[in-house]
């Protein structure tokens, strides 16, 4: 009796292979979005740190704004919420202090939104594979054994050699279940922390800027 994985996958009823394939492709699918996502939240978290320590260092916001047009890498994170920001200053001259600052908040607002829906891009897919592969396994599971099963209906005498066959590759289904599923719940709960911390950073910077621009308004009405 050949019980290889491979043997019992290719032995299994259509229904637990149709099962088994959704569970693979959704478990290549979640390690793509994890791949992609990891990279993507580990290049903000060093943009925001390198950012950050140009704009705390006390320099003129026009030569931060220079410094980052003169490098080629594209601009994310808090360098797109300062590029921005600093942009709504030089349309809204001639405007009052209120209006000003006004424009400019909802500019960074923006530009703050559009960061972080792209850092959760991909979130809801791993919090779906990590709800729902468990249940499709099992419901693998379930069909795999109901056919073992009735497949002793017509049997006399049922032995273990018979019944264990169908159980096993129905079994399958459910630890493939569980192979998509953990790692997918894993990446969702650090990824989702990860994100938070940045939206935080943003909203830390976003009130900083926007007390920067008070205070040149103000200072300039004097």
């Amino acid at each position: 009796m050949n019980l290889s994985v491979t043997h019992l996958i290719l032995a299994a009823s259509p229904v637990v292979q149709a099962v088994m394939l959704v569970l693979l492709l959704a478990s290549v699918a979640s390690w793509f979005v994890i791949v992609r996502k990891r990279s993507v939240i580990s290049r903000r978290l060093k943009a925001a740190a390198r950012f950050e320590e140009m704009f705390w260092s006390g320099g003129r916001l026009a030569d931060i704004y220079e410094a980052l047009r003169r490098r080629k890498s594209s601009e994310e994170g808090l360098e797109a919420l300062f590029r921005s920001g600093y942009e709504e200053i030089g349309r809204a001259q001639g405007e009052g202090g209120a209006e000003a600052t006004a424009s400019v908040q909802r500019a960074l607002r923006v530009a703050q939104m559009r960061e972080v829906d792209d850092l959760e891009g991909g979130l809801a897919f791993l919090a779906t594979v990590g709800s729902t592969a468990p249940y499709v396994g099992l419901f693998g599971t379930v069909w795999g054994i109901m056919n073992a099963f009735i497949g002793l209906g017509n049997v006399q005498q049922a032995t273990l050699a018979q019944v264990a066959p169908g159980i096993a590759e129905a079994l399958i289904a459910t630890a493939m279940g569980l192979v998509a599923a953990i790692p997918a719940v894993i990446a969702y709960n650090t990824f989702t922390n990860q994100v938070m911390r940045l939206e935080s950073r943003f909203n830390a910077f976003s009130e900083e800027f926007l007390g920067i621009v008070d205070r040149h308004y103000r200072e300039a009405q004097v």
